[in-house]
């Protein structure tokens, strides 16, 4: 149980990294876009494990990385999407995807629609999640904004 969540956690932060790699992040960036990827991968596995559909679970780890991400760019000075696109990868449902449409190829449409709208309800909540903490992170800013500006008399 222990070695297959250090395995999982391993591979994303690998994975994460990688597609630092691929997307032409920085080389002194990689460590943290992987440790983003491995930090919302934990998230999400712990959900899962707690009984948390994959879609909720899916939605709060992506909550999780876009916040993460966030911190790292102000605390490092980088673009928040350097950090969020490559954390988010191992929440990424291509092989769910890749399952509908060999379902679909295989004539099992009952199968494939079921897997293709849960995969369609993941990559939705992935986006949902990055969107909701941008929101979230715009009205800390807007509060701190009308707090400063605020006249004291």
């Amino acid at each position: 149980m222990v070695w297959n969540i250090v395995e999982q956690v391993l591979t994303s932060f690998i994975a994460s990294a990688a597609f630092g790699v691929i997307f032409n992040a920085p080389k002194e960036s990689l460590v943290k876009c992987g440790s983003v990827g491995a930090f919302g991968w934990i998230v999400y596995i712990v959900l899962t494990d707690y009984g948390v559909d994959s879609v909720v679970a899916t939605l709060t780890a992506s909550f999780v990385i876009a916040v993460t991400s966030q911190m790292y760019a102000k605390k490092y000075k980088t673009p928040v999407i350097i950090f969020s696109v490559a954390g988010i990868i191992p929440l990424v449902p291509g092989g769910l995807a890749y399952d509908a449409m060999r379902n679909f190829v295989e004539n099992d449409y009952n199968t494939a629609i079921n897997l293709a709208a849960k995969a369609f309800m993941i990559s939705g909540a992935i986006a949902i999640g990055l969107v909701f903490s941008e929101v979230v992170n715009q009205m800390i800013r807007q509060s701190k904004l009308t707090e400063g500006s605020k006249v004291k008399t």
